[in-house]
């Protein structure tokens, strides 16, 4: 980790420079390879180690040791974290639209990212930064409130089933079926004999998503108390933001602990090998929106979908396309 500034606590040059060369160099071994008439994106690889591999729970993770302030794998400041962010923002629509075009020859594959967090987390800056990079049109996005009468008249992975990403989507939750192992277990919303059984039930009802072709992206905004706290407080403060303020988050804080504990639950017994969950250090914005970005463009990478074979011939058709 680069060294800090104890006045300002960001990281000096050095440390910009140093993730902005490793940035540059290991991206051209990482660039996606592209059709040569493709729109050119500029491919950069972020630091020196995956992000997947250092936000990933694995067996002993304990979240109240993980520092939401922290930047893991990345060794620069905000400056060198956004200009990253930036460098590969156009490539996420370019993985899309090859995911899009696969399925039009009976590609069957998909990607799901799942993002949870307390509320003013930065669940909505990745929506705008991370997802507003793609195109709408292969985006299937779902933001889950409380469930309505009919939902609650069904089990309650009906409406996650129903939500889930077509072949060639990129689908899109905002919280998801972790509400039910969380928000209900946290107010006692229903007998504790019923959510507990649904850890189970997610695990399986996800493995059966991902053998069906969707890759599975879950991400917990991991916020401090106090973050949230400031966040809270320049809502109120500022009349443009002031629309975004819900009493009710104050009252949700109330049960800081219980959600903790809750979410301790949920990282402990649905982190599986088929999806796995990775954490999110959230009191930094910019980080992680690059984290984020960084998951999805991994997992994008490593699904390497491919333009499709077309079925006529091209030199036919150019010459077809002469003569007109």
């Amino acid at each position: 980790m680069a060294k800090k500034d104890k006045k300002s606590g960001k990281s000096g040059s050095s440390g910009k420079g140093a993730a902005v060369a490793a940035a540059t160099k290991a991206g051209r071994a990482k660039k996606a390879s592209k059709h040569p008439d493709s729109k050119a994106a500029k491919a950069t690889a972020l630091a020196p180690v995956s992000f997947s591999d250092a936000l990933r729970v694995r067996e002993g993770f304990i979240l109240a040791e993980c520092d939401p302030g922290s930047t893991p794998a990345f060794d620069g400041d905000k400056a060198a974290g956004q200009e990253a962010l930036a460098a590969r923002a156009g490539e996420i629509g370019e993985f899309q639209e090859r995911l899009y075009a696969e399925s039009k020859m009976d590609g069957q594959r998909s990607l799901l990212l799942i993002v949870q967090g307390m509320d003013t987390s930065g669940k909505g800056g990745i929506m705008r930064h991370v997802v507003g990079e793609m195109d709408p049109q292969g985006v299937r996005y779902t933001s889950f409130k409380a469930p309505s009468a009919e939902e609650r008249s069904h089990p309650f992975l009906w409406r996650i089933r129903n939500a889930l990403p077509h072949p060639g989507q990129v689908g899109v939750f905002d919280r998801s079926q972790y509400e039910d192992v969380l928000v209900v277990r946290v107010h006692d919303l229903v007998l504790r004999s019923t959510w507990s059984r649904r850890y189970a039930q997610i695990n399986a009802f996800e493995e059966k998503v991902v053998a069906d072709g969707t890759t599975v992206v879950k991400v917990m905004m991991h916020i401090s108390t106090d973050e949230q706290k400031a966040r809270l407080a320049r809502r109120l403060k500022r009349p443009d933001k002031q629309w975004k303020y819900n009493p009710g988050d104050v009252d949700e804080r109330m049960f800081w602990p219980q959600y903790q504990e809750a979410y301790q639950a949920v990282l402990d017994r649905t982190s599986t090998d088929a999806a796995p969950w990775y954490v999110v250090p959230a009191d930094r914005k910019w980080y992680a929106r690059l984290a984020v970005q960084s998951l999805v463009l991994e997992h994008l990478e490593a699904m390497d979908p491919q333009w499709p074979a077309v079925d006529y011939d091209v030199a036919e058709e150019q010459q077809r396309l002469r003569a007109t």
